[in-house]
């Protein structure tokens, strides 16, 4: 059983490599390019399959209904340019933090963990695109070896 675990936890970190290898959010102008052009709900749902969160997680995070976003998929609409800079700017996110911790699992634990000193989690923060940025400038600042 351990290594069936241990299978999915390696097939969801290759599935967020893979499926999110082709966008490119390494900077802001092209996430704003990106979400301006609009978005399919269908990265919505991937995205939430690929780092194990629910839908309904992933849409509070967002700041949309989960209801909304199966509207979107349900008319073929895109997501609105705010929805999707949001959207993309967690994708970049675990990119990077599974860059950095190795597996989505071990990325989304350090998410969950308290700050030092402190009773709020970097999760608590992903609730607005400028918490995301904090939390990866957080991020970058571990790469580089700086106390977090």
């Amino acid at each position: 059983m351990a290594a069936s675990n241990a299978f999915l936890l390696d097939k969801r970190t290759e599935t967020l490599r893979i499926k999110f290898s082709a966008i490119d959010v390494s900077d802001d102008m092209k996430v704003f390019q990106y979400a301006r052009q609009g978005l399919k709900p269908g990265l919505f749902y991937d995205f939430a399959e690929a780092i194990n969160i629910s839908n309904k997680s992933l849409a509070d995070l967002i700041n949309i209904s989960s209801r909304t976003i199966s509207n979107y998929k349900e008319q073929k609409k895109l997501l609105e340019p705010v929805y999707g800079e949001h959207l993309l700017k967690l994708i970049g996110l675990y990119k990077k933090g599974v860059e950095l911790f190795g597996t989505v699992d071990e990325f989304s634990y350090w998410l969950n963990k308290p700050f030092w000193n402190s009773k709020e989690r970097p999760m608590d923060w992903l609730t607005t695109p400028g918490g995301v940025d904090l939390v990866a400038d957080e991020l970058v600042k571990m790469a580089y070896g700086d106390a977090v």
